[in-house]
């Protein structure tokens, strides 16, 4: 952005008349009916991300209302634009194959465009991250606005969301526990309002992380979609954006490494999702830091999960909010936090913090000292099959497979999977570990959110509720189970992964951080002779982009290009 021009006199198309090139940037904004006297003022940029395809985005023209209210209150011009916009459940092959694309998008468009400011709405899990991913490239002053989660339905008297409860339900639905009229009538309750997931998925995890680093309106991260607060919340964000315009309050003056240090105590601390930390190294390298994936261990021991929200915990996002939102939780993080970072109001985050009052008590956010779990909720696994980390939500975990040797189960890729996994004649038992290969950032491609593998039918109609599982994929935010995540390097990138062979033992060790496959070097180093990876080369396209320059789960997914 220039520094030296305001409003629409900002980054001229260049003709080699920049008098003319004012002239007619001029005559088609008035076509949009504004004034000599309103293109003086300043621009606020307003990315829309509203699509009939995202459900979770379904509230973005009414927050659009709100925001343009704000920005107008406050003297400057509201100028919406469109860019890409990803679900989860309506992107193929993955949203996370497109998160990069929509970092693309949103930098160009901004670079691109004349405004003095931009406000980030995004809500659906790759979204938020794509989002400051790009900006952050360009350094503009910025302020993200999130969409907020759903509310919860009502399934026989019970309460449900998405999409824990979605995963819950079908794993009783594919062991005959509920029949199909059953699993229908809830399938109408799961998402009974737009939003995003109304449980600590990666949504909210994104939302909270967000408004952490200070790039959020205070208390602004769990207010749901459909509320009145959250049109409130999105008139303040317009107010605020039209304030960091006229002070130049950019990102670099606000994010530090305490900053990022301070989001991943959060992360833990709320139980968030696995996704969090890949989105915050990812968000962390386009400011030039890196996250150590041993520091972040270290914290883990240190840092208690508070949050009693789904899955780690019982309740729902809707309640988080009528407890207190994120500063309740900052409050309860006090003495663990970096007090002096900065935030887009101006103000430090312990400012903030002081400035919260709670009379009133609650249930969802726990004391350091009477904790959800006893550690953070997500743990750093190394060993022979994961030279560079893997990782496990140990919080959503059974404690008693925590520490577990057992038989490896193997599956190649997402097809294999479907076609073995309900077969009666799958050599499998409740001891066993299930391994799933070529699901990584370059296997799948997109890092698909597989690593819930489903425990196979025939051990689910036993009773069977959780097995260790071993992917170089991720899993939902919303998930739970005993699964590791996100092995490094990946199976289709040449990694341990792709030598491992069904009957081989491996051992998980949670608490030494361990995971061991018992196969001596000649054998694997016999096996890797014969490993054939030509199928992961890309030919053409974006799909070629992607596979010559995406990085590992340990590094971003970023492309290596653009950090």
């Amino acid at each position: 952005m220039d520094d030296k021009k305001t409003g629409i006199r900002q980054n001229l198309t260049n003709y080699g008349d920049l008098g003319f090139s004012t002239f007619l940037r001029k005559s088609f904004i008035k076509g949009l009916g504004y004034s000599d006297e309103m293109l003086d003022k300043p621009i606020v940029g307003i990315i829309n991300t509203f699509s009939n395809y995202n459900s979770c985005h379904g509230n973005v023209p009414d927050l659009i209302q709100s925001l343009r209210a704000g920005v107008l209150a406050k003297g400057a011009i509201p100028l919406e634009f469109p860019t890409i916009s990803v679900h989860e459940a309506f992107t193929y092959p993955t949203s996370m194959y497109l998160r990069n694309l929509m970092a693309m998008d949103t930098e160009e468009m901004i670079r691109a465009q004349p405004m003095d400011s931009c406000v980030l709405i995004g809500g659906c899990d790759k979204t938020v991250p794509a989002q400051l991913m790009g900006a952050l490239s360009v350094d503009m002053p910025i302020v993200q606005l999130v969409t907020g989660p759903m509310l919860t339905g009502s399934h026989r008297g019970e309460r449900v969301g998405a999409c824990t409860d979605c995963r819950r339900l079908w794993a009783k639905f594919r062991a005959e526990e509920i029949d199909q009229v059953e699993i229908a009538e809830a399938n109408n309750q799961l998402v009974p309002t737009v939003g995003t997931c109304g449980v600590m998925g990666t949504a909210s995890t994104m939302a909270m992380i967000a408004e952490t680093l200070g790039l959020m309106p205070p208390d602004s991260s769990c207010a749901p979609a459909v509320s009145s607060e959250r049109r409130r919340i999105a008139e303040f964000t317009g107010e605020i954006a039209v304030e960091i315009a006229t002070l130049k309050r950019r990102p670099s003056s606000i994010l530090s490494a305490k900053s990022f240090e301070n989001a991943l105590i959060v992360l833990l601390a709320i139980g968030g999702s696995t996704n969090g930390l890949v989105h915050l190294t990812a968000i962390a390298g386009r400011m030039g830091i890196q996250l150590d994936m041993d520091s972040f261990d270290a914290l883990s021991r240190d840092i208690p999960v508070i949050v009693d929200l789904k899955p780690s915990g019982e309740g729902y996002m809707e309640d988080l909010h009528k407890a207190g939102g994120l500063p309740r939780i900052l409050m309860e993080l006090k003495d663990k936090l970096h007090l002096d970072t900065h935030t887009i109001t101006g103000k430090t985050l312990g400012e903030i913090i002081d400035e919260t009052n709670f009379s009133w008590k609650q249930k969802i956010v726990k004391s350091a000292g009477s904790p959800v779990y006893r550690e953070g909720g997500i743990a750093v696994l190394k060993g022979n099959l994961a030279p560079n980390t893997a990782i496990i939500k140990q919080s959503a975990a059974s404690e008693s497979l925590l520490t577990h040797t057992g038989r490896a189960v193997v599956f190649d890729g997402l097809e294999d999977l479907a076609n073995r996994i309900d077969s009666e004649d799958l050599d499998v038992n409740e001891d066993d570990i299930l391994v799933l290969r070529y699901i990584g950032p370059k296997g799948a491609p997109g890092m698909p959110e597989a690593g819930l593998i489903p425990i196979p039918k025939k051990l689910a109609k036993r009773g069977v509720k959780d097995m260790v599982r071993i992917s170089d994929g991720r899993m939902s935010g919303t998930a739970s189970g005993t699964i590791i995540l996100h092995v490094c390097p990946e199976a289709a990138d040449g990694g341990p992964l792709a030598l491992v062979k069904s009957g081989d033992i491996i051992s998980l060790d949670v608490a030494a951080r361990n995971l061991h496959l018992h196969v001596d070097e000649q054998e694997l180093e016999k096996r890797n002779k014969s490993l054939d990876l030509s199928k992961f080369i890309a030919k053409r396209g974006y799909h070629k982009l992607y596979m010559d320059h995406v990085l590992q789960a340990d590094k971003g997914v970023d492309f290596d290009f653009l950090i």
